[in-house]
């Protein structure tokens, strides 16, 4: 079992590599399918959003088996996605879950858009992830932010992370106790499309901007 900041510290160095464009050894490779076909052990857990524009296992320069990795528009928390994290971290003693979420995302700007003008008419299963995004940023409209468009969006992707971090944290009587008797860490991060980095901003124990 990797430890929660060792494991954190591995996503870490791997998004130098990938902003930097240096391939980790051998880490796209398929030298290790033969060694995973009865068993995995990945380090990292990453509930993130299902955007082409982020794939896990390439922004953290991360190879076959290395990451377990759950997918969703908005990265939003519904039961059967708390239960795949709970069924990592409990089979495979993952210790650390990153809630990926990344700038201009879709479902944070269609639940903006809804919230604007309600009456523009969303199909109901869209609106399941809606419903899901809507009470981590329904309150942003309320301030000084509902003037400024972008600054209300990269403001609402962080709420909307922060929201599914304390959900996963607080939600799961599994994930809860894991944290308190086995360190489980959950933490929040933001990939920026823009320059390619992951900000890990939500990281119990570390000051804001500590890397």
């Amino acid at each position: 079992m990797i430890p929660a900041h060792e494991a954190l510290q591995r996503l870490r160095d791997g998004n130098r590599r990938f902003t930097a464009s240096v391939k980790g050894s051998d880490v796209f490779l398929h030298t290790r399918r033969p060694e995973l076909q009865m068993v995995q052990e990945p380090h990292a857990i990453i509930f993130g959003c299902s955007d082409a524009r982020v794939p896990a296992e390439i922004i953290f320069d991360q190879g076959l088996g290395d990451l377990f990795v759950i997918r969703v528009a908005g990265n939003i928390v519904a039961a059967s996605l708390v239960g795949s994290v709970e069924f990592a971290a409990e089979a495979f003693k993952t210790r650390l879950v990153v809630v990926l979420g990344h700038t201009q995302c879709g479902a944070i700007a269609a639940t903006l858009d809804y919230l604007r003008n309600p009456e523009s008419g969303t199909s109901r299963n869209l609106m399941s992830i809606v419903d899901r995004v809507r009470p981590s940023v329904e309150g942003l409209l309320q301030t000084n932010l509902r003037n400024d468009l972008k600054a209300l969006a990269a403001q609402a992707v962080r709420a909307n992370i922060r929201s599914s971090v304390n959900h996963l944290r607080h939600g799961s009587a599994v994930l809860e106790r894991l944290i308190e008797t086995d360190g489980l860490l959950v933490v929040g991060a933001e990939y920026s499309l823009e320059t390619g980095m992951v900000d890990f901003f939500d990281v119990p124990g570390e000051a804001a901007g500590e890397r």
